[in-house]
């Protein structure tokens, strides 16, 4: 008898290891370990369509009860881990906040990321809530019908992709964003004008520059959101989606290196050589074929988590596998479906492919002759075409580009090979 696996994290990270595992034939006893009283469940559509009632709290589960059976995956809800024993060789036990212990002989941790907290007077109040689980999600979803001003703090993908299933289900929604400009980590100058010009035609009051100073009561629960001007916002609800910080702690306690994540090889091998980490917990080597040498990222993604679970399962297995692929992103705003592909990290210019009468934008990154990356509105045949010329190494001429009539795919090519000087 062993021990086998212990994977701490249930959601799509470790999901994707566990699945990824034993779709290699990996025989030896698997555990995934959740704190949370749920099933392994998806996190993305909490924030859209499950918030706005399109999809039932069954089809959010990742797997059935047969499944989890079926491939003997033992599947533990509501065991939150705080403390770690584990020896030279990697095994161990680990020790829950129920009392209960878990013995393994590897350790797994894909422990996501938690809600960045505001530090400010009122965010206390109730009313003032975070979206990242599905207990916050059911608390908004229950909130929400009681309410008509909201407030949504934050202009990244969580703040908006909320604002916009708010906006939707009829409440007045308010987004403040610090920044000059929403989703300025993800996006170019082009796409977050673009953004923010059609938020703002749906209805939704858009500050950009926007410096929160206080939640203001009414009386014993929030009523308004007042910034660095003076002015008060009013609100019967505040959301708080000012990022997220990566959760490194277990990691620590047993000694693992971490540096905005838990620090792992290509193969998704912590610092001990032996446990493993995965999803958005895991700082990563940058997997974009080409990438500077030493250039490491975090990414916060569901394609990111399966990717890397699978070079993580490998490791698990004795294979010598390394994560190296084009990354690619989601997200749904109400009527817009952005998808990007690649990262426009060091472009020098941009090519802008817009469509007004079909409601189509795409946004091209090139660094000198070559297509690095593209943000794309409601235009998945652009997406697909520039996720395909990366994957294969392949070229879209920036001149044939130009016209938004012409299918990117009929413009792909084989690089010009350079030609030597005499």
């Amino acid at each position: 008898m062993t021990d086998g696996l212990l994977i701490i994290g249930s959601s799509q990270a470790g999901v994707s290891l566990a699945t990824s595992l034993r779709a290699l034939g990996h025989e030896e006893p698997i555990k995934l370990l959740g704190d949370e009283n749920h099933r392994p469940y998806q996190r993305p559509p909490l924030s859209k369509e499950w918030l706005q009632g399109e999809i039932t709290n069954e089809s959010l589960m990742f797997r059935t009860q047969e499944y989890w059976a079926e491939h003997r995956i033992d599947v533990v809800k509501n065991e939150r881990i705080i403390r770690i024993d584990k020896r030279d060789n990697g095994s161990g036990t680990a020790h829950s906040m129920s009392g209960a212990r878990f013995a393994f002989d590897r350790l797994a941790l894909a422990v996501g990321a938690r809600p960045r907290r505001l530090l400010l007077d009122g965010v206390d109040l109730p009313g003032v809530l975070y979206l990242r689980n599905a207990d916050d999600a059911l608390e908004l979803k229950a909130r929400v019908p009681d309410v008509r001003d909201v407030v949504v703090i934050g202009g990244g993908f969580i703040g908006i992709e909320a604002a916009a299933s708010l906006n939707k289900m009829g409440r007045t929604v308010t987004l403040l964003e610090a920044a000059p400009r929403l989703v300025a980590r993800a996006v170019g100058e082009e796409t977050s004008a673009y953004l923010l010009g059609h938020h703002r035609a749906a209805g939704i009051d858009i500050v950009l520059g926007a410096t929160v100073r206080r939640i203001v009561p009414r009386g014993d629960r929030v009523g308004g959101v007042e910034l660095a001007d003076g002015r008060v916002v009013p609100a019967d609800l505040v959301l708080v989606g000012v990022g997220v910080i990566p959760n490194t702690e277990l990691a620590e306690s047993i000694g693992l290196v971490c540096d905005n994540g838990v620090r792992v090889d290509a193969s998704a091998r912590a610092s001990d050589g032996v446990t493993v980490a995965v999803g958005d917990c895991a700082n990563l080597p940058n997997p974009v074929p080409g990438a500077p040498e030493g250039d490491r990222v975090r990414f916060e993604s569901v394609n990111n988590a399966v990717e890397q679970a699978k070079v993580a399962a490998y490791a698990v297995t004795g294979r010598q596998e390394e994560y190296a692929g084009i990354p690619w992103f989601w997200s749904n705003q109400g009527e817009l479906k952005l998808q990007i592909a690649g990262l426009s990290t060091g472009h020098d210019r941009t090519l802008v492919r817009a469509d007004a009468e079909r409601g189509r934008h795409s946004v091209l990154y090139y660094r000198g002759d070559r297509v690095v990356a593209a943000d794309c509105v409601n235009h998945p045949m652009d997406f697909m075409a520039v996720r395909n010329a990366l994957t294969k190494g392949l070229s879209i001429p920036f001149g044939a580009a130009t016209d938004p009539s012409v299918p990117l795919k009929s413009v792909t090519v084989q690089p010009t090979a350079p030609v030597d000087a005499d």
